[in-house]
């Protein structure tokens, strides 16, 4: 993808969403570049991080599909209570990434809406469930932008 497509994704989202949201909780590392640029537009300076991993490679290893999640970083109950929260990844690929924050967010006694630039329905493990707000459906492996190689003449520096 180019960033003229990912500012159509952008644009697309935006015209999905029903209400304003009182917090964005963007999940590391995929959410953070749309999750940015949806804060930058809508207005929303209430921006909070959750960092999600599941242990083990489902790829190589399908008895980790009932792996549960470890939070490496998640805001306090505080705030979330309360809270209409609009979550933020760019794939939903198996969705257990984007279930777990919403759960967890739900736990809290938030209100979470789940959106993402590109959703996979067909790796979906969570049968009918979806993201609340999408911009794409695809089982495309999608390259982003920020995930390509650096250009020539960029060079890590070492401090």
């Amino acid at each position: 993808m180019n960033w003229q497509e990912v500012e159509q994704l952008i644009d697309l989202l935006i015209g999905q969403f029903e209400h304003e949201f009182e917090a964005m909780l963007i999940i590391t590392r995929g959410g953070i570049v749309p999750g940015g640029m949806l804060a930058e537009r809508m207005g929303i300076s209430d921006i909070l991080t959750a960092a999600v991993e599941f242990p083990g490679d489902l790829e190589h290893e399908p008895e980790n599909i009932l792996v549960w999640p470890q939070f490496l970083q998640f805001p306090k109950d505080d705030l979330l209570s309360a809270r209409r929260v609009l979550t933020v990844d760019d794939v939903w690929g198996s969705g257990r990434t984007s279930t777990a924050v919403k759960n967890k967010v739900s736990a809290a006694g938030g209100m979470p809406f789940t959106s993402v630039m590109h959703f996979n329905p067909h790796r979906n493990l969570f049968g009918t469930a979806r993201p609340d707000y999408f911009a794409a459906s695809t089982d495309a492996y999608i390259v982003y932008p920020w995930e390509q190689e650096p250009t020539a003449g960029w060079a890590m520096r070492d401090y």
